[in-house]
């Protein structure tokens, strides 16, 4: 069955998460460099059978572009050229970060451990994901 995948993107750092195959919960995939994000997806998706992806779309509380957004949109205009076929959902990841902090901090995460970045990247993204899937059922 095909998954949802879900991509916060950075500037340096890009967090990935992914559904089961039910498409009931979001578990948090991998955090790899994102100028080799490209190659990673291109991977994924000859070796997993995916329907959808889920990015998270940077926005301030009134609904302004961040300093963020221009690095996700360009992200997105290539993404759409390489992968033309490919659903693309853009969903709010406002607090996404602060939300992803109080999980690792509410489940026992060592502070050395929250400090790594790439954790709280991870985090975001299945967040971004499970907070798209409850918009959906």
């Amino acid at each position: 069955m095909p998954r949802t995948l879900a991509i916060d993107y950075g500037a340096k750092r890009t967090g990935l998460a992914v559904t089961d195959p039910m498409e009931i919960i979001a578990s948090p995939l991998d955090v790899i460099p994102s100028h080799t994000l490209e190659n990673f997806l291109k991977d994924y998706f000859k070796n997993e059978e995916v329907k959808r992806v889920v990015i998270g779309m940077p926005i301030n509380t009134d609904g302004s572009a961040t300093n963020a957004t221009p690095l996700v949109q360009a992200f997105i205009n290539r993404f759409k050229k390489v992968f033309p076929s490919m659903e693309l959902i853009l969903h709010d990841e406002r607090y996404t970060s602060k939300m992803a902090l109080d999980a690792m901090i509410t489940g026992g995460m060592k502070k050395k451990d929250r400090r790594n970045k790439g954790n709280v990247d991870k985090v975001s993204a299945t967040i971004i994901l499970q907070s798209y899937l409850e918009s959906i059922q």
